[in-house]
């Protein structure tokens, strides 16, 4: 349920609805925006049957959510939402790039990379200290050595973190050195991990399941933000389907799609969309001119020798020229890089 203030509401209005919800058992997430304020009262609705709403000091108009996902609706925020992470923001005119390997190899591998993304205007680095693979038999991360070379990373050029958490026992661990915690697309409907990272206030890239719809997709954010963490940012990055051309299929529909059914900032990952590295700068183009507010590419010195994704690794100079070219299509959209 919404509850749609007056723009002369006061606080003290606002604290005694807020009170008399939170007393019939439902969370209250209260979204301050440039023209109203509006309540969303989220549980088991049957209990205000008997409470008239309408009838409240400062309450403009009661609208029940329709949606299924409440916290992530745009019924409930109108407005795009902005993740600031340590002071640079996701879901504003900047479109940002989060680059770097698909896996932290060794510390030299991290930091070479580190100062060449950081050369094109890059605020974030990405890669995994714990990597989900097919195979057991696989490199599967450095774990926790991983992590402490992210940091060092972090400490030597001011790029922000990003690495996968995919065990709720290593959220402490994770936490301590990261800036932005990703769910990968496996882990979508892990419902476990996602009500844990709900709990933290670290901002969190959830990427879209292997055959999920927008649906369970927004349906897994969602499971998030009920715990209280809002800072969630929305990542397509392939489906399955027949198609067997290019890895996944890049769901780019997807990019207008959620920006209309939700608040949450968009980002795009071409490297598993497509799987191949001479495809990644084609639809890291596609993602920009669908409105994406980010760009998430995998980034390796020697794609050849990677321990993992080398196929779909950029090197630097592909990776340059992939920045010049969605810079210009930004600039076309009305936005920045």
């Amino acid at each position: 349920m919404i509850i749609v203030l007056r723009p002369d509401a006061t606080e003290e209005q606002i604290g005694h609805i807020k009170e008399r919800l939170e007393g019939l058992g439902l969370a209250v997430h209260i979204s301050r925006g440039k023209e109203r304020t509006v309540l969303g009262a989220i549980g088991d609705e049957r209990v205000l049957q008997e409470l008239p709403l309408a009838a409240f000091p400062g309450v403009e108009k009661v609208v029940p959510i329709l949606k299924p996902y409440k916290l992530a609706s745009r019924e409930f925020h109108s407005e795009n939402t902005v993740i600031h992470v340590n002071g640079v923001p996701i879901g504003g005119k900047k479109i940002q790039v989060i680059a770097g390997p698909c896996a932290v190899e060794n510390r030299e591998m991290l930091l070479q990379i580190a100062g060449e993304i950081k050369k094109e205007g890059v605020s974030f680095i990405r890669g995994g200290a714990f990597k989900p693979r097919t195979s057991p038999y696989t490199f599967q991360g450095l774990g926790l050595e991983g992590l402490q070379y992210l940091a060092e990373a972090r400490e030597k050029t001011g790029l922000l973190v990003v690495t996968e958490l995919m065990d709720p026992r290593d959220i402490e661990m994770v936490y301590q050195y990261t800036d932005v915690i990703q769910i990968g697309a496996r882990n979508m409907q892990n419902f476990r991990l996602l009500t844990e990272v709900g709990s933290y206030d670290k901002p969190v890239i959830l990427k879209r399941g292997l055959s999920a719809t927008v649906k369970e997709f927004l349906m897994s954010a969602e499971y998030i933000m009920s715990k209280g963490n809002h800072n969630v940012i929305l990542c397509e990055r392939g489906i399955r389907t027949f198609e067997t051309a290019t890895r996944n299929t890049l769901d780019l529909s997807a990019v207008p799609v959620l920006k209309q059914l939700s608040h949450l900032p968009v980002i795009v990952d071409p490297s598993h969309g497509v799987g191949k590295w001479d495809l990644v700068t084609p639809m890291a183009r596609a993602g920009v001119a669908a409105g994406a507010d980010g760009i998430l590419v995998e980034v390796h010195p020697d794609p050849e020798k990677a321990m993992s994704d080398g196929e779909q690794s950029l090197k630097f100079p592909v990776f340059k020229e992939m920045m010049r070219q969605i810079r210009a299509i930004a600039q076309v959209m009305g936005r920045e890089l």
